[in-house]
């Protein structure tokens, strides 16, 4: 099968790198901002319409939300690596076979995932040390929001097709039309009907259900390689293993990354409900300048991913200095701006001068050093992006993960405020920065010497052939 230019795909293997680096994150940006609003429209209209105890009962679920499908997000990250790869290699059956597999693989594990957290909903969130005026809600808020989660990882695994190809612009699209949905439900369940938690909740599900639906269908429209077809929905082993092998070492990571953040999660719910509440405000704020930079490194995965297949030596690393370039920029930028208005920002979530500034306790230690989380993941996404799976699990478990868990039991423990407990974000960020940064050399000296290697015998073979 021939390839075909398309207008929402993207070259990625020629051409200006900058510019196509910009085409590419942009509307993965505002796709972040929208998944993003899916969320604060949740916390906002509950604080706003029903208490600061509703709002702090949504806020309490999202770092356990998180923990619990990270690894399935990250076999979706990992369907996409090797979909760009094949897709940068032009092996059009290896790409349709991957587009189904990863397709399946992401309703089943959603499925997996509405067992898993309804039954564990509530002695996980006990286990966090919720506080005991908002359990109930918590509890209620979480099961529900799982019942949607086939279709939140159908619409994730597809929309990392679409990624892989280049295409940001029509999952973007498709998110916006699930936003919409999602505020306008949340409104109408919560005003009119008085459905607190559960009407947020419910609200969530369905714009996740619209959202799926309008990924599988441009899927199944497409004419490239890579279009679904129902009937020919399957699971091909040695792909499965393939997006597993690259999929569930970064799953594992931000498995254990939302572990270390469950266990600051219950370290602030030590400090009572108004502190919950505000951090809570105050992680919906810094999520924005987050998936902001995060959209560099699904930029950094999908290019290098691709002009590895394609194995253009001479492009990876200036792929690397330029995503470091623009998420510094956005990052310190938007972080910066975080600060600057953070107690108008704050004031959207909750009227509660207590709750504000509590949640300013964390915007100042956060965001200004945020670009440091963005500097760490692009880094990650460029080895990823090599081949290598497991070394970056390895060096982001002990640098950032571990180091966060020993200075909460140390440091935080022998000085048990809000900015010591905060201050374990940057300096873990740093760290594993660096040890990125050293990986990424060395992987990209070896693979740089086996192409020249395959390349020159390749060369001296083809004497010999036209003679």
């Amino acid at each position: 099968m021939k390839a075909k230019k398309r207008t929402n795909e993207l070259d990625m293997c020629n051409g200006p790198l900058l510019g196509k680096l910009l085409r590419f994150s942009v509307p993965l940006i505002f796709s972040g901002i929208l998944q993003l609003l899916f969320n604060s429209a949740d916390i906002i209209v509950v604080g706003q319409f029903t208490g600061s105890d509703a709002m702090a009962a949504v806020g309490s679920t999202s770092s356990l939300n998180t923990l619990i499908v990270n690894l399935f997000l990250g076999v979706s990250a990992g369907g996409s690596v090797v979909m760009a790869r094949f897709y940068g290699a032009q092996d059009w059956k290896d790409v349709e076979e991957v587009a189904h597999t990863s397709i399946l693989l992401g309703f089943l594990s959603g499925t997996v995932l509405i067992f898993v957290g309804c039954f564990l909903a509530e002695p996980l969130l006990v286990l966090m040390g919720t506080p005991a005026d908002v359990l109930d809600q918590a509890v209620l808020y979480m099961r529900i929001v799982f019942l949607g989660m086939p279709a939140m990882m159908v619409y994730d695994f597809g929309s990392g097709i679409l990624r892989a190809v280049g295409d940001t612009k029509r999952p973007l699209l498709f998110l916006f039309c699930g936003g919409v949905i999602n505020v306008g439900l949340n409104l109408f369940f919560v005003i009119v009907f008085h459905m607190g938690v559960a009407g947020v909740a419910i609200g969530t599900v369905l714009s996740q259900c619209t959202s799926a639906f309008l990924t599988v269908r441009c899927l199944m429209k497409s004419d490239a390689a890579y279009r679904i077809q129902l009937r020919h929905l399957r699971i091909v082993k040695d792909k499965l293993w393939y997006i597993l092998r690259v999929g569930v070492p970064a799953g594992v990571q931000g498995a254990v990354f939302s572990i270390s953040n469950v266990l600051i999660q219950s370290s602030v719910n030590s400090f009572g409900s108004t502190v919950v509440a505000g951090n809570t405000a105050a992680s919906n704020i810094e999520g924005f300048v987050y998936t902001a930079m995060n959209a560099f490194y699904q930029a950094s995965l999908n290019f290098t991913s691709q002009n590895v297949g394609a194995q253009k030596v001479e492009r990876i690393v200036p792929i690397l200095w330029r995503s470091l370039l623009c998420v510094v920029v956005v990052g310190a930028g938007l972080g910066s701006l975080a600060v600057l208005f953070g107690p108008q920002l704050l004031h959207i979530y909750s009227g509660d001068p207590e709750v504000i500034s509590c949640g300013l306790d964390r915007i100042h230690v956060i965001c200004l050093t945020y670009f440091l989380c963005g500097m760490m993941d692009v880094t990650c996404g460029s080895i990823r992006g090599l081949g290598p799976a497991l070394t970056p699990t390895v060096v982001s478990l002990a640098g950032a993960c571990g180091l966060r868990i020993v200075w909460i039991y140390t440091i935080f423990a022998a000085n048990r405020t809000l900015f010591v407990l905060y201050l374990s974000y940057p300096i873990s960020w740093l760290v594993t920065f660096a040890a990125h940064f050293v990986c990424f050399c060395l992987f990209f000296r070896r693979w740089k010497q086996r192409v020249n290697k395959t390349a020159a015998i390749e060369a001296a073979r083809q004497p010999g052939e036209s003679a």
